[in-house]
């Protein structure tokens, strides 16, 4: 009898053992899901504006100016295509300084230059993710500011340098977002992380390094890269395969952004294989380089980010560089895009073509 009443209060105290586990399971699920939510719609309350400015190329039929045409439609090339309102649309930018904490400026043009733009587009419809490369050198309206922070004018110029014209933090940011978000139809976008070059050592090895191949021959320092020869970098190595380029030589930026391509192919494809088995690395890195880097956006956001596209897919042909041709200006190099194969780019990542016919 006493044996018997020992057991049963053995198997209560274990079911009271995993209930109280099953409770905190429960709450600590409940948690990540309140996360997930908050940061879902903090991040689309944001962007209020649900469509970029794009225009029809073709003149309608008179069946489709018959039809009820929606304000997010244009026809190009016989096609009715509608934008994609569900994509996420985020800024990551390279800011050309080496400080290990990110801290306000004060002067003109002080704030840093963006020496790498890529906005990386996340589409729900197909379960993709995409990235754009965009020049350093694009030639785009910019804002200037003097000293003070006061307007001054807007004049055509290399987009790397809006940046600079804020305070280094959140005015640099949104300058720099504007201006890309201009020259891309003022394009949504979704959130931005400016990152001190200083952190790449750091993102690099958070992923275990990363595998490439560079394109061409390539010396930097103490490292020497050979094309068509596959090397993995650890953080010293990564820096100096993105940052470096001979400014003496012309389209040396052009050369740079091509290996930022391979490199963020490359970094991106480890990302994915990670977080399979480490689902809090965004996270991990985020945290890992937060004095290092400005951002609008939150913990939570990127929790409901990472947990969303995590499974979408990326490969070799998912980033895109915009087409285009880079001339020596009056002092400096001037990359000047193809409008119509930048206008053709843009609605293969952002529109969807509608089976209309007129």
């Amino acid at each position: 009898m006493r044996n018997h009443r020992s057991h049963r209060n053995r198997t209560n105290k274990i079911l009271i053992i995993w209930c109280i586990v099953a409770t905190f399971l429960l709450i600590a699920l409940g948690i990540f899901e309140a996360t997930r939510v908050i940061g879902k719609s903090t991040l689309f309350a944001k962007n209020a504006v649900s469509a970029p400015v794009t225009k029809s190329t073709e003149v309608l039929t008179k069946t489709e100016s018959a039809m009820k045409w929606e304000d997010d439609w244009v026809k190009h090339n016989g096609e009715i295509y509608d934008y994609n309102d569900d994509i996420m649309t985020f800024l990551i930018m390279g800011i050309d300084k080496s400080d290990e904490e990110v801290s306000p400026v004060y002067g003109e043009i002080n704030g840093g230059q963006a020496d790498a733009l890529f906005l990386i587009v996340f589409n729900p419809h197909n379960k993709t993710t995409k990235v754009i490369g965009i020049n350093r050198n694009t030639m785009t309206d910019i804002e200037l500011y003097d000293e003070y922070g006061n307007y001054v004018n807007t004049i055509k110029a290399q987009i790397t340098l809006q940046h600079g014209f804020g305070d280094g933090m959140e005015k640099s940011c949104e300058l720099q977002k504007r201006a890309v978000s201009d020259l891309f139809y003022k394009l949504p976008i979704h959130g931005y992380a400016a990152i001190n070059m200083s952190a790449i050592t750091a993102i690099n090895d958070a992923v275990g390094g990363v595998d490439v191949t560079p394109a061409s021959d390539f010396e930097s320092g103490d490292y020497y890269f050979k094309a068509g020869e596959t090397v993995h970098l650890d953080g010293k190595a990564a820096y100096a395969f993105l940052r470096s380029r001979d400014m003496t030589q012309f389209g040396s930026a052009d050369d740079r952004l091509g290996r930022q391509k391979v490199y963020m192919t490359a970094f991106i494809k480890q990302v994915i294989e990670r977080a399979e088995s480490q689902p809090t690395l965004a996270v991990d890195i985020y945290n890992t380089i937060s004095k290092q880097m400005v951002t609008d956006v939150s913990v939570n956001q990127l929790s409901y980010i990472a947990t969303t596209v995590s499974g979408y897919d990326f490969g070799p042909d998912s980033l895109y560089l915009l087409e285009g041709k880079t001339v020596l200006g009056e002092e400096f190099e001037e990359f000047y895009p193809d409008e119509d194969a930048k206008y053709e780019m843009f609605l293969d990542i952002f529109y969807e073509k509608l089976d209309v016919k007129g």
